[in-house]
């Protein structure tokens, strides 16, 4: 699983027009699902998110967690994140899971977020979506489950 996450000052998904998830403060997360991945990386990712300490403190650090601040969560599918573009010009969809499997892990994971009891919208799975954000920084990090961290 790839994610690009963004810090907001606010967030929005629309689908035809109408709001389908909006926050306030907090992360916006574009989510990509990859071939092979399973439920243990989507609670390494959402566990991540959940606990990453990219939200200011007094002294203006960033030493606080969306559980310290209190922000809300948009999570918004985006298959393209599994592309290739190594070969050619044409992006390689080859590693990008069927739509049936992204779909049972990715509400998967935002089961996982929501179990922190922050707020957390969504957009509209393999919808056309356009989504409207304040980027607040910018602050943007790339989470992937297959580099971890520890």
């Amino acid at each position: 699983m790839k994610i690009v996450l963004q810090r907001v000052k606010k967030a929005k998904v629309l689908v035809e027009g109408k709001t389908a998830g909006e926050i306030g403060a907090g992360v916006c997360l574009l989510v990509g699902i990859e071939k092979g991945d399973r439920e243990v990386e989507a609670d390494y990712l959402a566990d991540k998110v959940i606990g990453l300490r990219i939200f200011p403190d007094e002294q203006g650090r960033m030493n606080l967690s969306l559980l310290e601040t209190g922000g809300s969560i948009l999570a918004v599918s985006q298959f393209t994140l599994a592309a290739s573009i190594k070969k050619g010009r044409r992006p390689s969809f080859d590693q990008a899971e069927s739509p049936e499997q992204a779909a049972r892990l990715f509400n998967y994971f935002v089961e996982r977020l929501e179990v922190s009891g922050l707020k957390v919208e969504t957009g509209v799975f393999q919808a056309m979506m356009d989504v409207y954000l304040i980027n607040d920084g910018p602050v943007t990090f790339i989470l992937d489950s297959k580099i971890k961290h520890l």
